[in-house]
């Protein structure tokens, strides 16, 4: 069997299968862990760099995350370096590489020494790897360092996928909640202005009053507020 065909064909139903993106991403994270640990027990983070800001999207276990959150905290490490140049990173011993040293020194006080940094193309301005974690040196030979490169270019599509549904998913959510905030405050001023007999603005500015005296966002009173005339929630049409 084509294993570049056998791999895209296991990413193609996991994507499908996953309930959502953050699914996804954390099916993705195990399965790559499993792809390359070989007899051997490895770890795998999935890093997104977005705006800059290197963020650990999910991990096969919370050794990886915490060993990528280390590395975000140094601000080096195969990881970053992979998303930097674009080029897989091997450490095959911490305690014998020299490139990282104060991240490697914490590193080792988990027991890992060996790591294996592999970019992952999303396209945009983002970057992402895979991240890959061994407590035995010399994990990460040349033959797993090439299927590692062989998946991360079929996993590189699903990834691109995932991370657009969680950004359209994101502006949906954003949209619904400006909705139902417009749809709140627009309730308690118009109850406003049939108790009080006043004008729109004159309603408004009562509400920002209550706000402030109450120290409470807007919305907020003006959810109370329509909850106590009416015994339930604003809602908008996006709501079933």
């Amino acid at each position: 069997m084509n294993v570049n065909a056998s791999m895209a064909e296991q990413l193609q139903e996991l994507l499908i299968s996953s309930e959502d993106a953050d699914r996804f991403l954390e099916d993705l994270a195990v399965f790559s862990s499993k792809i390359i640990g070989d007899g051997v027990i490895v770890h795998c983070g999935v890093t997104l760099v977005r705006q800059r800001k290197a963020t650990t999207v999910a991990s096969s276990s919370d050794e990886a995350r915490k060993l990528d959150e280390i590395q975000y905290g140094f601000d080096e490490g195969p990881c970053l370096e992979a998303i930097a140049t674009q080029q897989t990173t091997v450490v095959a011993d911490t305690r014998t590489d020299t490139r990282w040293p104060d991240y490697f020194a914490a590193v080792q006080e988990y027991g890992y020494y060996s790591m294996l940094g592999v970019p992952v193309f999303i396209g945009g301005n983002g970057g992402a790897a895979l991240n890959f974690y061994a407590k035995e040196p010399d994990t990460f030979t040349p033959d797993i360092v090439e299927i590692a490169e062989v998946y991360a270019e079929q996993a590189s599509r699903a990834l691109q996928l995932a991370v657009r549904v969680a950004a359209h998913a994101e502006k949906v959510e954003d949209l619904e909640a400006t909705l139902r905030s417009r749809t709140s405050i627009d309730l308690a001023v118009g109850a406003i202005m049939a108790q009080n007999r006043c004008t729109q603005q004159e309603a408004f500015d009562i509400l920002a009053r209550a706000s402030n005296h109450q120290n409470l966002k807007l919305r907020t009173v003006a959810d109370r507020l329509v909850e106590a005339i009416s015994g339930k929630p604003a809602s908008t049409h996006f709501d079933s």
